[in-house]
């Protein structure tokens, strides 16, 4: 690999995410600890999407879905009192692959908007379905009593060791997503975003392979759906609202569409930005406006909105490819 402005960066990126769990234990602020577990989680999500839509152009408004499934599974089965790991996870990524394999069967065929809203309108079918289920809690939601049980030296209770097994899994599916795009697979992918009719005119099936691209990404996501599970120790029909899958795509936009490490970097950005800009607005009006300003923190998404719109704007493939300018000027 060699040394750029933007490889410095994410290494220094990875190696802050790897050490977080140090500083917390040294006396720093422990939410700390939650809000990059958090992060890593949406990570997840945000790289599985970035494989469908930043590498094969499939711009997905429904991939909350698979979060949700994920979350519903582990959820649904640790009520009915199987609370393994070795189960609830397989399960969860197995029934996210089953219903990413239904959702692209039926709207793979379709190319832009209609490909958008048909996942959109999935992804509420199921929505809706998650809601009606009364006996895990409906609207309401459910609490999850337990995380997922492995052995005995991996204990999930601890935030720091579920915190590091959230690290290992974003760093594995990283790799995962890296061979994929660079295998005769995602040659293909690739291609088939840039000229789909000429790589069919080369004789590639092109909809069988973006349909297990597809499956891929909904089974990763299913997984990051079972994490968020255990993080949150519960589950509601909101994990897989067209709100979610919003913010995913702002994630992977934000990040660098397309960039192997841009989901994690829309994931810290955005998710930062979220928490700290109501501080920074309440810090800076207090001394114009006084204690106006505790109110006008209330609003702190007219301040993001601009804020992202001007990095989308003027750094092309996002921070990534802002990075990436700073090594050529």
């Amino acid at each position: 690999m060699s040394f750029t402005v933007r490889n410095f960066a994410v290494a220094g990126l990875v190696a802050m995410l790897a050490l977080l769990p140090l500083y917390v234990f040294a006396g720093g602020n422990p939410f700390l600890l939650t809000l990059f577990t958090r992060i890593l989680i949406l990570a997840i999500a945000a790289t599985s999407l970035n494989l469908i839509m930043g590498y094969g152009g499939m711009v997905s408004f429904g991939h909350a879905a698979f979060i949700g499934t994920g979350g519903y599974a582990v959820g649904i089965l640790a009520q009915e009192g199987i609370a393994s790991g070795f189960v609830q996870w397989p399960v969860a990524i197995a029934v996210s692959a089953l219903i990413a394999l239904v959702i692209g069967a039926l709207s793979l065929r379709t190319r832009g908007v209609y490909f958008i809203m048909i996942t959109l309108g999935l992804a509420q079918v199921l929505y809706y379905f998650a809601s009606g289920l009364d006996r895990y809690g409906g609207d309401d939601g459910l609490t999850i009593y337990k995380r997922s049980e492995f052995f005995r030296g991996l204990n999930l209770s601890s935030k720091t060791t579920f915190y590091y097994v959230c690290f290992v899994v974003l760093l594995l599916v990283i790799a995962l997503v890296w061979r994929l795009v660079n295998s005769r697979f995602g040659l293909v992918i690739q291609g088939s975003r840039s000229n789909d009719r000429r790589m069919q005119a080369l004789g590639f099936p092109t909809v069988r392979y973006r349909l297990v691209c597809f499956v891929i990404a909904g089974a990763i996501c299913g997984l990051a759906g079972a994490l968020l599970a255990n993080h949150t120790e519960f589950i509601s029909p909101a994990m897989m609202h067209w709100t979610r899958s919003g913010d995913l795509i702002v994630m992977v936009v934000l990040g660098g569409l397309g960039a192997l490490f841009g989901p994690l970097i829309g994931a810290v950005a955005l998710l930062v930005f979220e928490e700290s800009l109501p501080i920074l607005i309440k810090q800076i009006g207090t001394p114009l406006i006084g204690s106006a300003a505790a109110q006008a923190s209330e609003y702190w998404q007219i301040v993001l909105g601009p804020l992202l719109l001007l990095i989308v704007l003027f750094a092309r493939g996002g921070i990534d490819g802002l990075l990436k300018g700073v090594r050529r000027g």
